[in-house]
C-alpha cells in the first residue's frame, strides 16, 4: 500500500495513508488560489488536473484551460514526481492538503512554516502496516 510521506532528504516528519489527494495554496501576490490534484502511486505523485481562480502576475492561464465552477481547470502531463519540492515560508502563508473532501494546512502535521527551514519534499512511499500479532 502507498502512502503520501512528507519530509526531507527522504526523512518522514508526516506520513498519510491516502491514494490521492489535493495540494491548494493562495498565490503571495494576486491572492487567488491554486489547486493541483494527486495521484499516490508507486512511481509518484502523478498530476492530474489542476484549477486556478483568476490570472495575474505570473499567473497565465494555459489556452486550453475550461472555465468550470468558479475555477480555470486544465490538465498538464508530467512523469510522475519523485518529490514534489515545495517551499513553505511564513511571509508566504501556508499549503493545504485537501482529502476525504475537508482541507487542512500542512501545519497540522509538520507545524508552522518557519524561514530558516523552508524546504519541504512530499513524495509517494510504502505505508507500514503492522503485523498482526497472534495470540
Amino acid at each position: 500500500m502507498t502512502a503520501l510521506c512528507m519530509g526531507l532528504g527522504g526523512v518522514v516528519w508526516a506520513l498519510l495513508p491516502l491514494g490521492q489527494f489535493t495540494l491548494a495554496w493562495e498565490h503571495t501576490i494576486e491572492k487567488i488560489r491554486w489547486e493541483e490534484d494527486y495521484r499516490v502511486t508507486a512511481a509518484g505523485l502523478v498530476l492530474g488536473e489542476a484549477r486556478v481562480k483568476g490570472s495575474g502576475a505570473g499567473m497565465e492561464i494555459p489556452n486550453d484551460a475550461m472555465w468550470r465552477e468558479g475555477f480555470w481547470s486544465y490538465r498538464r502531463t508530467l512523469p510522475p514526481l519523485q518529490p514534489l519540492r515545495l517551499a513553505r515560508t511564513p511571509e508566504a502563508g501556508d499549503y493545504e492538503l485537501c482529502f476525504e473532501q475537508a482541507c487542512h494546512p500542512l501545519s497540522a502535521w509538520l507545524g508552522s512554516p518557519r524561514a530558516d527551514s523552508p524546504q519541504l519534499e512530499l513524495w509517494s512511499c510504502a505505508a507500514s502496516v503492522p503485523t498482526p500479532v497472534k495470540r
